[in-house]
């Protein structure tokens, strides 16, 4: 078994996140005005360089480089687009696209039809991230032979370099495996069971929940898994399953000894404002600047100061400079 580093423990002091307000010339706006652009202006194509892209093995050797993976959630192109150009290192089309983006009060009524709809999107906007895309609810419940069919179609028609399974299902696990079709696993908190669970709950606490949550981790990594998230568990037992573990571990809630950790797009960014867990950190609020712009727009339009004069087109018989259109455009 592969040694782990040596992780921080529980008292590691938790940095202080550069909050929406920082000052433009601080270290937040110094951080970002490093981010490359994605496409034709990134640092990389400009001298000549494709992106990096992130494979499985590389994933699943984080542990040794002791480096933390990075992961983050998109549904669509301009969040891939965003997601790759800050060089995060998993891409995950995750089920809770039913909630943050569709509306819905939790993630079982999504379909593989909807799902590929968002995938196939993401996968235009992605060039060095891993794409990992979730297994709906009911996509797998039905055996390893659904499982790789629907999976098959998440590789095939989405493009995607792994999908992600939630629960122990050691025999789906190991047929996608077979069927060369990498599985990152999902213990812990997993939303897809929520009836079971009766709701959004912390999982793992007491000895026999821990036991049987350390027997599932050590039976999906046997299984065949690359990679494991830990959603809403004591960060102790995280820990615990992390250093057992040769695969790498990619914590939501789940305290700062992972191997990674993950965030959905529409928590981090102020987005979603219905719900907001312990463990998401805001590092932006899109939403409340969002409805302001909107706001301003419409105020603009009905006090009739948008649009203005130069953001409107001439009388057509007056012959208009060819870099006075092109400047229209764009």
């Amino acid at each position: 078994m592969t040694t782990k580093p040596a992780t921080p423990g529980p008292t590691t002091p938790r940095p202080t996140a550069p909050g929406p307000t920082a000052s433009p010339g601080g270290a937040a706006a110094a951080s970002v005005s490093q981010i490359p652009a994605w496409g034709a202006a990134s640092a990389e194509a400009a001298t000549g360089r494709q992106p990096r892209r992130v494979t499985v093995p590389w994933v699943r050797r984080a542990a040794e480089r002791d480096e933390p993976l990075v992961m983050v959630t998109a549904y669509d192109y301009p969040q891939a687009r965003c997601a790759d150009a800050a060089e995060v290192d998993i891409v995950l089309v995750g089920d809770s696209l039913a909630m943050v983006v569709l509306g819905h009060d939790d993630t079982l009524s999504l379909t593989v039809d909807e799902m590929l709809h968002h995938v196939r999107a993401v996968r235009r906007g992605t060039r060095r991230a891993l794409l990992v895309a979730d297994m709906p609810f009911g996509s797998f419940h039905l055996g390893p032979r659904a499982a790789v069919a629907n999976a098959l179609r998440f590789v095939k028609e989405g493009g995607v370099q792994a999908v992600k399974i939630e629960g122990a299902r050691l025999d789906v696990v190991e047929a996608l495996s077979q069927a060369e079709i990498p599985v990152m696993a999902h213990l812990g908190l997993t939303p897809q069971s929520i009836h079971r669970l009766g709701g959004f709950k912390v999982q793992g606490r007491g000895d026999v929940a821990r036991a049987k949550l350390l027997d599932a981790a050590l039976a999906v990594e046997a299984a065949g898994a690359f990679c494991l998230v830990l959603e809403c568990v004591p960060d102790g037992l995280a820990r615990q399953i992390s250093e057992a573990l040769e695969i790498p571990t990619i914590g939501i809630g789940a305290g700062g000894s992972c191997d990674g950790q993950v965030l959905v797009y529409h928590d981090l960014l102020g987005l979603e404002e219905r719900i907001s867990p312990r463990f998401v950190r805001r590092y932006a609020q899109l939403g409340a600047l969002s409805r302001r712009a909107l706001a301003e727009f419409a105020d603009d339009v009905r006090q009739r100061r948008f649009p203005s004069a130069e953001e409107s087109y001439g009388d057509p018989t007056v012959k208009t400079p060819m870099h006075t259109i092109d400047k229209l455009y764009g």
